[in-house]
């Protein structure tokens, strides 16, 4: 199985602030970063780090020579991946010293797909490949709606959740990997166990991986439910954390991992990743991963 991942590719300008910025307010930053990133950058990087075989498709600006050469450097396909004229999607990202962020996103050349282009990366791929999505792209329903008639599976990360999710036949998704605050976007319940059984009602056919926090993770399929929790690890920045979930999560999924040792190898990544500054710089190895003699909480 293939798994193309049609995402976002951004530079992220990252702040070291003492705290996020309130309205009205002006703050001093204590230091200035610029990394490589986008949730499609990010989980097109964790998958190739956890060995899986990642095609990226999307658009970078004139100035995306670093964004490519990142995909290069980790092995991640480029074939797919065009350059436009208008700028490369950017975020500009402020991190505390407990590792707390808050992102604006700018989507430029991320908002520049077209229907030619995603009929040409479609011609590529088919039955019982895997694509990847987030919302930080345009043109999300007409993917989803090309991928699910050529019989691929579909996962899901409906981030950052707006009206263009609503447009979406979700009913196709095979693989939804969400929040609490997702979960609450699309089906109305607040806890848990609400948002998975909301969930199960209006989506039978698919897993569902709601992550918790402080509290873990759950993922249901097949009317079964697996919980895992979290690790003790420093907390340095969150950015790239959910990100890395994703893209260890599905390559475990690909290579047929049971679904419980799935969540085990993904909560590893994810927290090795919160250890470290930056979005794909945080990224852990495989070997690394496996390496790690972590302790739950």
């Amino acid at each position: 199985m293939r798994i193309l991942n049609f995402g976002s590719l951004n530079l992220d300008y990252v702040y070291s602030v003492d705290h996020i910025v309130q309205p009205g307010e002006t703050l001093s930053s204590s230091g200035l970063e610029i990394f490589s990133g986008g949730k499609g950058l990010n989980q097109s990087v964790a998958l190739a780090r956890a060995g899986a075989t990642v095609f990226h498709a999307g658009m970078v600006g004139a100035d995306g020579g670093q964004l490519l050469q990142v995909c290069k450097e980790n092995g991640v396909d480029t074939r797919h991946i065009r350059t436009v004229s208008d700028r490369s999607g950017n975020a500009i990202i402020q991190v505390t010293a407990r590792g707390q962020n808050s992102i604006i996103l700018f989507g430029g050349a991320n908002r520049q797909n077209d229907s030619q282009h995603i009929r040409k990366v479609m011609e590529d791929f088919g039955e019982g490949d895997l694509l990847l999505l987030q919302n930080e792209i345009n043109l999300l329903d007409e993917i989803i709606e090309r991928a699910a008639a050529k019989g691929m599976r579909i996962a899901l990360n409906p981030s950052p959740y707006n009206e263009s999710i609503a447009s979406c036949d979700l009913g196709k998704v095979s693989i939804f990997l969400i929040n609490e605050v997702e979960g609450e976007q699309i089906t109305g319940r607040s806890q848990p166990e609400e948002i998975i059984s909301a969930m199960n009602e209006r989506y039978p056919a698919a897993g569902i991986v709601l992550t918790l926090g402080k509290r873990g993770v759950v993922y249901s399929q097949d009317d079964k439910l697996y919980r895992h929790g979290i690790y003790d690890v420093p907390v340095v920045d969150t950015t790239a954390a959910g990100d890395t979930f994703t893209g260890y999560f599905l390559c475990s999924l690909v290579e047929n991992r049971e679904p419980g040792e799935a969540l085990l190898r993904a909560s590893v990544a994810s927290s090795l990743a919160v250890s470290k500054k930056g979005a794909t710089a945080s990224i852990p190895w495989a070997r690394e991963v496996d390496a790690a003699d972590l302790k739950l909480i």
